[in-house]
């Protein structure tokens, strides 16, 4: 690991999601939507690291992670939720190919909305988030990440959807081709897509069907 860093503090942000503020090391530089690896720096878990996104700016003093926890899994998650402040951690140099690359429509399945949350803090800090949305599935309304915020930044361009339990504000189906398909007009715009695997391969192939461009969807490879 490159880097040694120091838990400032953490909260809980949803039921199973915490934010995590950590020391930024000197010279330490990413771009938005990039990923790092972090372990905790304990004989027991420095060598179990795992890739987080940074959810910072990238010129903000501190360093800022979403993280959800797995506590029935006991693994790597459960214990970063479980450190206390003063708590010290390893860090990886930035890797990935999630980057902004243009105006677009970000969609996301539970935690693999992450990578966004800068992309689109930095473009609101630009006024800069015109012609851009975002559609994000859940399970239910309470693991919607950064909720109040995404509604704030994007307004009407903000649809979220939950597939296992649903309220008013909230749609009640799968991001799949036909949601897409009555959600988006341009299919020559960028897509940037994150979730779990599957969620990923379904969107992709979904958008690709309707017509986007290959070389416009930006995702993690």
């Amino acid at each position: 690991m490159d880097h040694q860093v120091t838990l400032l503090m953490s909260e809980f942000v949803t039921r199973d999601v915490k934010r995590f503020i950590l020391t930024r090391p000197e010279g330490f530089l990413f771009e938005p939507g990039q990923g790092v690896e972090l372990a905790i720096d304990h004989p027991d878990w420095k060598d179990e690291a795992r890739p987080f996104t940074p959810t910072s700016l990238e010129d903000d003093q501190v360093l800022e992670f979403t993280i959800k926890g797995y506590p029935e899994r006991a693994g790597v998650t459960k214990a970063l939720h479980d450190l206390r402040p003063g708590a010290r951690l390893l860090m990886s140099e930035p890797f990935g190919t999630i980057r902004y690359q243009g105006k677009g429509t970000f969609i996301a399945g539970g935690a693999g909305v992450t990578p966004f949350i800068a992309i689109l803090r930095r473009l609101a800090r630009d006024a800069s988030l015109d012609g851009h949305g975002l559609l994000f599935s859940n399970k239910t309304p309470a693991d919607v990440i950064c909720e109040k915020e995404f509604r704030y930044l994007l307004g009407p361009r903000c649809v979220l959807t939950c597939t296992e339990e649903t309220a008013p504000g909230y749609e009640g189906r799968l991001i799949d081709r036909d949601f897409l398909a009555e959600r988006i007009d341009d299919f020559g715009q960028h897509f940037y897509v994150c979730g779990p695997p599957k969620f990923n391969d379904a969107v992709n192939q979904a958008l690709k069907d309707l017509g986007a461009e290959p070389d416009l969807l930006v995702f993690e490879q």
